[in-house]
């Protein structure tokens, strides 16, 4: 089969986006949820553009900045996100990227899929198991949330609880609430002029020393240097 009519088939997927860019992270491709998601309409209308042209500044920064670090070889594998919906509501997608490669082995591109779970068959599978826990960390992610309070109302003890996380998302709950609250703060280094300490706190971290030992090792450089690249 033609590789058009492979990607054609990706259309068929109502729960998925799908996408390919080049190394400019200019749109190659886009499947009809993509489309949808991003009210870009047509493919033929989204081809050449990149984030830039339809997401928030924040959120288009972060993808190109991901987009950088998968040609460079690193692997987004089924990572958890909170993303805004078109009508402003949040809702929890897995994300999963990698790098594209010509002949010589050149990285040219990437590409990538990001399942929305709230329409997903997933929902009813594993993750529904911890959905409870999961809407509390996504409604509370910038206040204090102790680990007893999400066993407490999923009714498990907090090492029960900790393994189920485990099984369905392969880390622990606090893993996954210090994951969501570096993105939120890489989106407020991008959006916002507040001082690190501020973007620390209002992203849901109390030391921002700790925060910024946290977001070096999950990024790989410092909030002041991640910003820096974006002044």
């Amino acid at each position: 089969m033609p590789a058009a009519q492979w990607l054609q088939m990706y259309d068929l997927l109502t729960d998925v986006l799908v996408w390919i860019k080049d190394a400019g992270s200019r749109i190659q491709y886009a499947n009809r949820a993509f489309l949808e998601h991003t009210g870009l309409g047509r493919l033929d209308q989204a081809v050449g553009l990149t984030d830039n042209d339809f997401a928030p500044r924040h959120i288009a920064r972060q993808f190109i900045a991901d987009d950088q670090k998968v040609l460079q070889g690193d692997r987004l594998n089924q990572r958890l996100e909170i993303n805004v919906l078109p009508n402003g509501e949040l809702h929890w997608f897995s994300t999963s990227k990698r790098p594209l490669y010509d002949q010589q082995g050149n990285p040219v591109g990437t590409c990538g899929i990001s399942r929305h779970l709230h329409k997903t068959s997933v929902m009813l599978g594993p993750l529904d198991s911890i959905q409870k826990p999961m809407e509390f960390i996504k409604n509370n992610l910038t206040r204090p949330i102790h680990i007893a309070d999400l066993a407490s109302q999923s009714h498990l003890s907090v090492s029960a609880l900790e393994r189920r996380f485990r099984k369905v998302l392969g880390k622990t709950p606090k893993q996954l609430i210090t994951q969501l609250r570096l993105d939120q703060a890489r989106r407020r280094l991008v959006e916002t002029d507040l001082p690190i300490y501020l973007v620390a706190e209002q992203s849901g971290f109390e030391d921002p020393n700790y925060f910024s030992r946290q977001f070096l090792r999950e990024f790989g450089e410092s909030p002041t240097a991640f910003r820096r690249k974006f002044d």
